[in-house]
């Protein structure tokens, strides 16, 4: 079984696919039903994490938690700023989607 290296996945998803970065985007995404997947940085704030898992969880949205913080996970998504939320909306040529049925 091939092992899916997930950073390198969300380079691709933000390369090639449609994804918006922060709280109040992954809010309106979830609401309006385009989030596919929810990735949060592990320095995220506790009270936004709480809030966005939580709208994740009702709206039956993936979410995965990122072994890098804010600073990293902007630096892999090509980013001058920390990114501590990200919302893929549209996974293009990357590979997430196996994430999701994996868990």
């Amino acid at each position: 079984m091939v092992e899916i290296d997930v950073t390198r996945e969300i380079r691709r998803a933000v390369d090639t696919g449609k994804v918006v970065f922060g709280v109040r985007q992954a809010e309106k995404s979830i609401l309006e039903g385009k989030a596919k997947i929810i990735v949060t940085a592990k320095n995220a704030p506790l009270a936004e994490k709480e809030k966005i898992l939580h709208r994740a969880a009702l709206s039956e949205v993936h979410i995965i938690e990122a072994s890098e913080n804010g600073l990293e996970l902007g630096s892999v998504c090509g980013k001058p700023f920390s990114v501590s939320v990200m919302t893929v909306e549209d996974m293009g040529k990357s590979s997430l989607k196996a994430l999701m049925k994996k868990k």
